[in-house]
């Protein structure tokens, strides 16, 4: 029994240590991708350190971004960003846009986050619509990992798309995707082909409605 007790003790002990390790990725993640300024650049020390226990594959998908981040004008990164993430709608971090577009059922969706944040006991964002992708890394990583993985794999055809979108755009950021589609579970070739299904569904839809009431 004391065996068993002690063998059970010693996988609770690394599935947490490991739970911490995907956090910390999520939270690297999530600085990444919001709008760089100059407080990711005062942060960088301690992404760099954080990074140092993260599983070898995160570090390899990040450290290129980290190195980008470090080397490249704060000014030119800002343009980049707009370019990439702002202008190209195949880059769009708005989980909920990739099924429902800018339509009223997407407002439904956007309902969905803010409950899981206030189920978790915070408020929703007021300065940045939920869904986007920076703000739910933040949740996963600081407030509660398990609906953050939730709400993250419940979106992961869309993740999968942003991921492809970088890449093949040549963004510096696209390490940023890898890391997260990597540390999520089920598998990935589900997740793929889920994806080339929302692909291949053509671009979301659009109506002339505002989404101001679901901030």
């Amino acid at each position: 029994m004391r065996k068993a007790h002690t063998a059970a003790t010693s996988r609770e002990r690394t599935q947490a240590s490991s739970r911490k390790r995907t956090q910390a990725s999520w939270q690297i993640c999530s600085s990444l991708l919001a709008y760089p300024d100059e407080s990711l650049l005062d942060r960088l020390d301690l992404i760099r350190a954080a990074m140092a226990d993260l599983p070898a594959p995160a570090r390899a998908a990040l450290a290129p971004v980290v190195e980008h981040v470090a080397t490249t004008p704060l000014v030119q990164q800002q343009q980049d960003y707009v370019a990439t993430f702002d202008l190209r709608k195949k880059c769009c971090l708005y989980l909920t846009w990739w099924v429902h577009g800018d339509t009223r059922n997407r407002g439904q969706a956007l309902v969905a986050f803010k409950t899981a944040y206030r189920d978790a006991g915070i408020r929703p964002p007021t300065t940045e619509l939920p869904d986007h992708l920076a703000v739910v890394l933040e949740f996963a990583a600081t407030v509660d990992p398990d609906r953050g993985e939730w709400l993250l794999a419940e979106h992961r055809p869309a993740l999968e798309l942003i991921r492809d979108a970088l890449h093949k755009a040549g963004s510096p950021r696209a390490g940023v995707l890898d890391a997260v589609c990597e540390s999520l579970p089920g598998p990935v070739q589900e997740a793929v082909t889920a994806a080339r299904r929302l692909a291949a569904s053509g671009p979301p839809p659009t109506e002339l409605v505002g989404l101001e009431g679901y901030r």
